[in-house]
């Protein structure tokens, strides 16, 4: 079946950068990630979601919750996942 979305301009952005990246279509990957949302386990109200999630580093013993780090702090936490996953993209290549 066909439909029309619209995305924000930088989300769209980041699936066309991941999409070819990962040498996949743009369909593909975001055929992929809305079985991935909808098959997930953990169903969590979007108003709680935030809340329901653990506080960064909490391995860490010396973790402070969220609303304490800096933006900085925050967007270095952030893009750790992106980094690995890039890290590991460039290793298989």
């Amino acid at each position: 079946m066909r439909t029309s979305l619209d995305f924000p301009d930088a989300l769209f952005k980041h699936l066309k950068t991941r999409a070819a990246q990962e040498g996949r279509t743009l369909r593909d990957l975001v055929i992929e990630l809305v079985e991935r949302g909808l098959t997930a386990r953990e169903v969590v109200d979007p108003q709680k979601r935030f809340e329901a999630r653990p506080v960064f580093g909490s391995s860490n013993p010396a973790a402070r919750p969220v609303h304490f780090m800096s933006n900085a702090a925050l967007y270095e936490i952030m893009n750790e996942d992106d980094d690995e996953r890039a890290i590991q993209f460039m290793a298989r290549r």
